[in-house]
């Protein structure tokens, strides 16, 4: 089948634009992560909240893309799409991390010099695939699905969302699709009440307990987001990128809920968030327009550099990160020259990623795989 049969529908710009203001909080938590003495002291606290919001928008934007399609589209089709849009920085994000792993030896992670270079390529290429490390195969010492470029192990759920629509879920009729949802919601609120952390954070892994995390955090918000698609009435509000910025940063700075002795009170939080809040900010998205042509650009330029950001970021992060941990109990408030270098510099290697490597190799591939 040709890609051509099925040209590209009108954007969301709005939606865009929230991408990638969530994708800059995203940075800016990692930044204060290693500044953090806990999970209840980090400063832009629920941060990783950002993870399940981009959940969210991609079932809502999947479903508003492709549902009505299936008549010209086959499965093949669809994920061929999809690799050409989620893989091409997949591969530049674990290149990008191979390039530097040796460099971000530190005090935090201090054998890095005794990974073999074969090993070191080994994750690289395995990475390639978005397929998760074992973990005999941890060679930095975090235990993660992807150790070159942490952020790989929630394309792994997204590519796993993304094959249950094209397989079965893409057919279920509403009620059906909404009794899953359902269901799904109501395994997120148990997770998110009942962690030993009080929230959600977790799915980077490869435990059966860890893959479990990853595939709660992402069955709700990608199929609430897809439902949302097919039976949400777009909200019109006045100024709505603004308030839906005021109200994604709100959500993701909020300061840690009820303490060490009340957990459950923050898991309830996230929850509510991921479950009530997130779709209404879609839904305010949705139904936005840009005001004028410097609101369009400010949305289209976040919109274009939000995926880059997030694949290429903490390939830097990673040396930020190692300076911290050389530098013990240094706070953000002396060390800020260097977050600051440090997101700037992703912001860089991101429009440089889109425009050198993403946007060519997507045209090229879009021609091969016609």
């Amino acid at each position: 089948m040709n890609n051509n049969a099925l040209p590209t529908k009108p954007h969301y710009q709005v939606l865009d634009g929230l991408r990638g203001v969530a994708a800059i909080i995203v940075v800016w938590f990692h930044l204060c992560e290693p500044h953090a003495t806990s999970h209840l002291t980090q400063w832009i606290n629920h941060g990783y909240l950002a993870v399940d919001f981009f959940f969210l928008l991609s079932g809502y934007v999947i479903g508003y893309a492709y549902d009505d399609r299936w008549d010209k589209l086959t499965i093949g089709t669809f994920l061929r799409r999809r690799f050409e849009r989620l893989q091409p920085l997949v591969i530049l994000g674990m290149t990008l991390g191979a390039i530097g792993f040796y460099f971000t030896e530190s005090a935090i992670w201090p054998l890095i010099h005794t990974v073999p270079v074969w090993k070191m390529l080994l994750v690289m290429v395995i990475g390639y695939t978005i397929l998760p490390v074992p973990l005999s195969m941890d060679i930095r010492g975090w235990q993660e699905m992807h150790p070159l470029n942490s952020v790989g192990w929630s394309l792994f759920f997204e590519y796993i969302a993304n094959i249950l629509y094209a397989l079965g879920v893409r057919k279920f009729p509403n009620w059906a699709l909404s009794i899953l949802v359902s269901l799904a919601a109501a395994a997120l609120v148990y997770f998110a009440v009942t962690n030993a952390n009080g929230d959600v954070t977790g799915g980077w892994t490869l435990t059966v307990e860890q893959v479990k995390v990853g595939m709660t955090r992402v069955m709700y918000p990608f199929f609430a987001g897809l439902l949302l698609s097919r039976i949400g009435k777009p909200v019109h509000i006045k100024n709505a990128f603004l308030w839906c910025t005021i109200l994604v940063a709100a959500i993701l700075f909020m300061p840690r809920i009820g303490g060490a002795d009340h957990l459950w009170m923050n898991g309830l939080y996230e929850s509510a968030c991921i479950i009530l809040v997130f779709p209404l900010i879609v839904l305010i998205g949705a139904g936005a327009k840009v005001t004028g042509n410097r609101e369009y650009k400010i949305c289209k330029l976040l919109g274009d550099i939000s995926y880059p950001l997030y694949m290429t970021h903490y390939t830097l992060v990673y040396f930020y990160v190692g300076w911290v941990s050389d530098h013990k109990g240094i706070t953000m408030a002396a060390s800020w020259p260097y977050a600051l270098a440090t997101f700037l510099g992703a912001i860089a290697v991101a429009y440089a990623s889109l425009k050198l490597f993403d946007e060519p190799v997507r045209a090229w591939l879009r021609k091969k795989l016609k």
